[in-house]
C-alpha cells in the first residue's frame, strides 16, 4: 500500500519547488546587494568635500533597478508558492476522498462522521495555510540567514563571530516554546474535530432533538466542548505567542552589539590603510537586521506551523489507514443462479466479543429466505457479510460455487438489489435518485418502475415532478416517500438477487400489501433475503431462519416452525395472540 507523507506530494511538484527556491535565491541576492550599494554611496558622501555625483547616481540607479527586479521576483514567487500550496491541498483532498471510498466499513462505522469530515476539510485548510507560510517565508529566511552571515564574515569576521555566538540563544528559546505548543495544537485539532462532529450530528438530527426537547442538554454539551476548545486554543496561542517577543529580544541584543562593536571599530581604524568605514558599518547593521528578521518572521508564524503540523498528523493518519483487500485479480460474476452456501462462518465486530459462530446454511436457487429474531441477533450482520461490506473472520460464503472473497465486489453488488430500513438519497433530482443504479434507463422504464413501486402518484404531485430537486435528507419528503424512492430503484434495476431489510417499515399497510405483490413478481425464480420484524410479511417464505446470538436456532417454513412451538412460536404469538 502506498505510504502518504508530505514529501510525496512535494515530489510531484518538484519543478514549482525548484523555481520557488531559485526565485528565493534571486530575491535574497537582490536584498543583500542593496545594503552593499547603499554603503558604497554613503562612503562617497561622508568625509569628502567634492562628492562624485556621477558614481553616486550610478549607485542610485543600481539600487532602484535591484529594488524593482526584487519586487517582480517576489510577486512571481508568491504566485508559484500559492500554486504549489493549492495543488498539494487539492491532491490531498482527492486522495482523502478516494481513501474513504476504499476504507473498510469497519473504520467508517467506528469513527464519527464529523471527525472524518474535519480531517478532509478543516485539517487540510490548516495544512494549506502552514504550507503557504512555509513556502513564502522559510526558503527566503534560510537563504537570507546563510547569505547575511557569509557577507558579515567577509566584511568583519570579529563582529560576525559575535552574531553567530548569540544566535543559538534565539534558536534555543524558539525550540523550547515550540516543543510545548505542538502537543497543545494537537489537542486543539482533536477538539475541533469533536466540535465539528457534534454540530454535524445535531444539524442532521434536529427534528429528533426538538421532538425530545433536548435543546438545553445539547447547548450544555456544546458549551462544554466549546470551552475545552477555547482553553486548549488559548494555551497553544499563549505559548506560541511567547516565541516572537523572546526572539526579538535576542535579535535586538544582536543588533545593539553589532552597532556598538562596529562604532568602536570605525573610531579605532580612522587614518589606517584599510579603515572600517561608516559605509561598512551601515552595511553590517543592515545585514544584522536582515539576519535577525527571518527569526522574527518564523517565530511570528510558529503557531501556524505547529497547528499545520498537528493537522498533517491527523490527515496522514487517515490517508495511511489500511484499505479493503484488493479484488483486482478476482473473477467477474456475470450470470447468477442464486445458490448460496455458508460454510462454518465465524464473525465478530470486536475481537473479544464473538457474534456469529460456526454458521452453516445452504440456499437453493429461487428461494425466499426470511431472517427473523430479536434485536442484535445478527440479522443485518448476515446481510453485511453477503454483500461483503464486512469479510468473515473464518469460514466461507459462496454463490453458485464461487467464494465471494474471490469475486469482485462490484460484480457481486451489481447482481444484488438492496432496500434498507434506513433510506439513502443524494442531492439531486428525483430522476437522478431513481436511476442511481441504472443511469441509462429510458423514460418509459422509469415510469413503469414508479408505478410498480407505487411512487408515481406522489412524484407527479410534486411541483417539478421527476425534475424536483431534493437534498440528501429528502427535504419535505416523508420517511415513507423516501423509502418508496429506494424501492423504485430496485424495481428499475430488477436485480438477480434481492435483499430487503425492513424495506417497507415506514409505509402504510395498504401500500405495503401492493408493494409486496410487486416484490413477489420480482422475486419469482430469484433468490431473495427478507429481514423482518413484522412476521405477517414473511409467512409465505420458503425458509425462515430464526436467529439468536449470531446462530440459527430454528429453520423451516411458517407452519413447520409453529408446530415446533419453540422460539419462533413464542415470537409469533407475541405479535398476534389475543
Amino acid at each position: 500500500m502506498k505510504k502518504y507523507n508530505l514529501r510525496s506530494y512535494l515530489k510531484k511538484y518538484w519543478y514549482l519547488l525548484f523555481f520557488s527556491i531559485l526565485l528565493a535565491i534571486i530575491v535574497v541576492f537582490l536584498q543583500l546587494i542593496v545594503p552593499f550599494l547603499v554603503g558604497k554611496a554613503i562612503d562617497l558622501i561622508i568625509g569628502k568635500n567634492n562628492v562624485d555625483f556621477n558614481n553616486l547616481s550610478h549607485y542610485l540607479l543600481l539600487i532602484g533597478g535591484a529594488t524593482v527586479i526584487n519586487s517582480i521576483c517576489q510577486w512571481v514567487m508568491s504566485i508559484i508558492n500559492n500554486s504549489l500550496s493549492f495543488n498539494i491541498t487539492r491532491d490531498i483532498r482527492n486522495d482523502a476522498i478516494i481513501k474513504i471510498e476504499k476504507l473498510p466499513l469497519k473504520y467508517i462505522d467506528s469513527h464519527p462522521y464529523g471527525i472524518i469530515l474535519s480531517n478532509v476539510i478543516n485539517d487540510v485548510d490548516q495544512l494549506s495555510d502552514g504550507l503557504l507560510l512555509g513556502f513564502s517565508q522559510l526558503f527566503v529566511g534560510i537563504i537570507t540567514i546563510l547569505g547575511t552571515i557569509g557577507l558579515m564574515f567577509i566584511i568583519s569576521w570579529q563582529i560576525a563571530l559575535v552574531v553567530v555566538l548569540i544566535t543559538p540563544l534565539s534558536l534555543f528559546v524558539a525550540k523550547l516554546i515550540a516543543s510545548r505548543t505542538h502537543s497543545m495544537f494537537t489537542i486543539q485539532s482533536v477538539t475541533r474535530g469533536e466540535q465539528t462532529s457534534f454540530v454535524e450530528e445535531m444539524i442532521n438530527n434536529q427534528k429528533i432533538v426538538q421532538a425530545f426537547s433536548h435543546e438545553d442538554e445539547n447547548e450544555e454539551e456544546f458549551e462544554e466542548i466549546n470551552n475545552r476548545l477555547y482553553d486548549c486554543s488559548l494555551k497553544a496561542s499563549f505559548f506560541s505567542s511567547l516565541t516572537n517577543p523572546s526572539t526579538r529580544v535576542v535579535n535586538a541584543i544582536v543588533y545593539a552589539l553589532v552597532c556598538l562593536f562596529g562604532a568602536f571599530r570605525v573610531i579605532a581604524t580612522i587614518g589606517s590603510i584599510n579603515p572600517f568605514t561608516v559605509g561598512n558599518l551601515s552595511v553590517l547593521l543592515s545585514y544584522a537586521n536582515q539576519y535577525t528578521k527571518p527569526f522574527n518572521d518564523i517565530s511570528s508564524v510558529i503557531s501556524e506551523f505547529q497547528n499545520a503540523f498537528a493537522c498533517s498528523d491527523r490527515i496522514f493518519e487517515l490517508l495511511n489507514q489500511g484499505e479493503e483487500s484488493s479484488d483486482l485479480n478476482n473473477v467477474e460474476l456475470n450470470s447468477v443462479e442464486g445458490v448460496f452456501d455458508i460454510d462454518k462462518v465465524f464473525f465478530s465486530y470486536v475481537e473479544d466479543k464473538p457474534l456469529i459462530q460456526n454458521f452453516n446454511l445452504h440456499i437453493e436457487k429461487g428461494s425466499v429466505v426470511a431472517i427473523v429474531g430479536p434485536t442484535g441477533c445478527g440479522k443485518t450482520t448476515l446481510i453485511n457479510l453477503l454483500m461483503r461490506f464486512y469479510d468473515v473472520n473464518k469460514g466461507s460464503i459462496s454463490i453458485d460455487g464461487n467464494n465471494i472473497n474471490e469475486i469482485t465486489r462490484k460484480s457481486l453488488r451489481d447482481n444484488i438489489g438492496m432496500v434498507l430500513q434506513d433510506t439513502w438519497l443524494k442531492s439531486g433530482t428525483i430522476r437522478e435518485n431513481i436511476t442511481l443504479g441504472k443511469e441509462d434507463a429510458t423514460e418509459a422504464e422509469i415510469i413503469q418502475a414508479c408505478k410498480e413501486a407505487h411512487s408515481y402518484y406522489f412524484i407527479k404531485q410534486l411541483k417539478d415532478g421527476f425534475d424536483t430537486y431534493i437534498n440528501e435528507d429528502g427535504g419535505s419528503l416523508s420517511q415513507g416517500q423516501k423509502q418508496l424512492l429506494c424501492i423504485t430503484r430496485i424495481m428499475l434495476c430488477k436485480p438477480e438477487i434481492l435483499i430487503l431489510d425492513e424495506a417497507t417499515s415506514n409505509i402504510d399497510t395498504r401500500t405495503e400489501m401492493k408493494i409486496q405483490n410487486a416484490f413477489n413478481k420480482l422475486m419469482k425464480n430469484n433468490t431473495s433475503f427478507i429481514v423482518a420484524h413484522r412476521l405477517s410479511t414473511i409467512q409465505n417464505a420458503d425458509i425462515i431462519l430464526v436467529m439468536n446470538n449470531g446462530n440459527i436456532i430454528e429453520q423451516g417454513n411458517h407452519q413447520e416452525l409453529l408446530k415446533k412451538k419453540g422460539f419462533y412460536y413464542n415470537l409469533y404469538n407475541s405479535q398476534f395472540a389475543k
